[in-house]
């Protein structure tokens, strides 16, 4: 029985770091992630990308997308953080992963990358949909471009495209600029106007469009021009992030390492930016960078630094807080002018901007207003490519006692004179009259 035990614990000793790995915001980068793919090979033919990821500390675990065992979850643990579908045409998944358990898994926190092609599947397709994106309902539409295709060995391939025009956000792409054009070739979407989440990272040019390009077109596209969107992402409110993108060949070895030149342009580029583009963007996904943590709030009267049970009317405070971000390597201080706080009760009585000390330390003092009731004390920030902070603290406010007010009031002290005066007389007229009697 003793035996038994013994290897029981070291059993669970062992599957534990698995079952409960999960994202945790002090270690963004100490992460598992499930990659299902419709072939083994792409293992090679996108060895680049993936080697990006090994080397910045992910472990990758490889599983055909139909496998009979494949699972997100187990004994109510998630036993991956986040999720590649490189697996565009895959009719069904396999073991318990469906499309609800994808979408439960991000609602959970978790991350997803989404790579379609022209033989994107009607589940990938509503995977997708479900993050809020649509590709075109065409399945043999590609996107095309007679001016922005990329000059090739292959005379009149309009369908490869070479694209620049990225998202204006340090934070979600890099801060170093992505000098060549990006190489795609594969399927178009439109974005959900009524998800606000979702953002273009890379578009398509004004004059592309989505057809077949093996026919001609008899009616006018439903994708056309700056509104298809090549490359796009999602944070959702949870924090998690997705990627989705119409083309798997932009991560694959070939599209990394080719030479590319936009049609009308004379700059010829040795290597595209597809590179440099994804890797930068995989960070932001993975919490690498635009990653943001709120440590230490605290509130306490200017002249004390204990946190009291309550404030009163017209009392002074201080409310401060530490805002890190992630580095990729450590937690460095975040530096911005843009944090605000509200005293809050109903509505905001005081909207306050907090200032910072450039080491992560922001504070602002303001005075408790003249209404007693149950406050908040909220900072509610959110700002492109930053994970959002919601923070809130609730303190009562009492007015004054009626030993607390003042005995004189400095500004009635005319009216304090005149009532003296008048008192005076009348005693002074009293004690006349008892007197002349």
């Amino acid at each position: 029985m003793g035996k038994f035990w013994v290897i029981f614990v070291a059993s669970i000793s062992i599957l534990l770091p698995f079952l409960c790995n999960s994202f945790s915001p002090e270690t963004p980068t100490d992460r598992r992630v499930l990659v299902l793919l419709d072939d083994f090979a792409v293992k090679s033919s996108h060895s680049s990308y993936f080697n990006s990821l090994k080397l910045r500390g992910f472990d990758l675990d490889f599983k055909l997308a139909d496998g009979p065992k494949i699972a997100l979850q187990r004994y109510g643990q998630y036993l991956y953080d986040a999720l590649i579908l490189f697996c565009p045409s895959v009719e069904r998944f396999g073991g318990s992963v469906d499309v609800a358990a994808i979408i439960n898994f991000v609602d959970s926190g978790h991350d997803l990358i989404i790579a379609a092609d022209v033989n994107a599947s009607d589940l990938i397709r509503e995977v997708a949909t479900e993050c809020g994106v649509d590709f075109d309902e065409d399945p043999s539409a590609m996107v095309i471009d007679h001016t922005g295709y990329a000059v090739s060995e292959t005379e009149g391939d309009h369908t490869l495209i070479a694209s620049d025009d990225f998202i204006k956000s340090d934070v979600i792409i890099g801060s170093k600029k992505i000098e060549a054009p990006v190489l795609f070739q594969g399927i178009g979407h439109s974005l959900n106007p009524v998800n606000s989440l979702v953002l273009k990272v890379l578009s398509a040019s004004p004059s592309a469009y989505s057809a077949n390009p093996l026919s001609k077109l008899s009616t006018p596209p439903s994708l056309t021009g700056s509104a298809i969107s090549l490359v796009s992402v999602v944070q959702a409110r949870n924090n998690a992030r997705i990627l989705i993108t119409g083309s798997l060949s932009m991560f694959s070895n070939r599209f990394f390492r080719s030479g590319v030149q936009k049609s009308g342009s004379s700059t010829k580029y040795e290597k595209s930016g597809n590179e440099q583009f994804l890797t930068e963007l995989s960070k932001w996904i993975f919490h690498e960078r635009g990653h943001l943590k709120a440590v230490n709030v605290k509130h306490h009267k200017v002249v004390e630094t204990d946190e009291p049970a309550l404030y009163r009317i017209n009392d002074e405070l201080e409310y401060s807080v530490e805002i890190y971000e992630w580095s990729g390597t450590s937690w460095e201080p975040y530096v911005t002018d843009d944090v605000q706080v509200q005293f809050y009760m109903m509505s905001p009585y005081i909207l306050k901007t907090l200032s910072n000390d450039k080491k992560g330390l922001y504070s602002a003092s303001f005075k408790v207003p003249d209404v007693y009731g149950v406050f908040q004390f909220k900072v509610e920030y959110q700002k492109l490519g930053y994970t959002s902070l919601s923070l809130s603290k609730q303190i009562p406010v009492r007015p004054y006692r009626h030993n607390e007010y003042e005995r004189f009031i400095p500004t009635a002290y005319p009216y304090y004179g005149a009532a003296f005066s008048t008192m005076a007389g009348f005693f002074i007229f009293s004690f006349v009259h008892l007197y002349n009697k």
